[in-house]
């Protein structure tokens, strides 16, 4: 079985949290709807990918739990449309568990990844990870971490550069916003996983994929290169004049 239900749930998502389950087999999708349900999850479900972003659209779900394998569109094309109009979270759940479909998988975007079969405590688990980086904390209230021209609001939950939003992922938020706490200071790729992907596999290249992307993105804001390689050791933030 690709994923089972016959696990006890005792974490309910928080605020009834929509989900959008695409995934077309049907069986499967059935499943899928069981265990989040019965995670607290309220749901809807697509075959497809044009009928995946017309729910999108429509319904605005908190996080998506996308197959790559669909018919007719892609699931990295449909990722491809989704991150190109708004950061929901997306974790990709596929049969494919090459390296290569993983980096490409958070090259495009997703936040997470998931490979069948997975059971449903895993399922969940991974859910509320994505969601609980895509949400301000109580610890979060109000912070707002300044570096150059970069500002991360985590009261509002957004990046900004000279005042402009930057539209990242909650990952790459939770990422920026970890560096930008202690600016100059080598944080090693361990260090980075802790603290963006508790909850992940040990997948030691997606804090790399993660960091590229919020590269590009910043390079795209106009604030230059702000992270900096640590040879052997990690990544830094730049230290910058306010």
């Amino acid at each position: 079985m690709p994923a089972t239900s016959d696990e006890p749930i005792h974490d309910p998502a928080p605020d009834g949290a929509l989900a959008l389950i695409v995934e077309d087999d049907e069986t499967l999708a059935r499943t899928l709807e069981l265990i989040l349900r019965s995670g607290g999850f309220r749901t809807e479900r697509a075959a497809d990918g044009p009928r995946a972003l017309e729910l999108w659209r429509a319904a605005a779900p908190d996080v998506v739990l996308l197959d790559l394998g669909l018919p007719g569109m892609d699931g990295t094309e449909v990722l491809q449309k989704l991150r190109r109009d708004a950061d929901t979270p997306v974790v990709i759940l596929t049969a494919r568990a090459e390296e290569a479909d993983e980096l490409h998988g958070l090259g495009l975007g997703a936040d997470d990844y998931l490979v069948k079969p997975v059971s449903a405590r895993k399922l969940l688990a991974h859910l509320h990870a994505v969601l609980r980086r895509a949400r301000p904390t109580p610890s979060d209230d109000g912070e707002l971490l300044r570096s150059g021209p970069l500002e991360v609001d985590l009261y509002r939950f957004e990046a900004r550069c000279d005042g402009k939003a930057v539209p990242l992922t909650p990952s790459e938020l939770k990422l920026l916003a970890h560096l930008a706490r202690t600016p100059g200071r080598a944080a090693s790729r361990s260090e980075l996983y802790e603290a963006v992907l508790p909850e992940g596999d040990g997948f030691d290249r997606a804090v790399d994929v993660h960091v590229a992307n919020l590269r590009r993105k910043l390079r795209g804001a106009g604030a230059g290169e702000p992270i900096e390689t640590v040879r052997g050791v990690g990544y830094r933030l730049r230290r910058r004049p306010s």
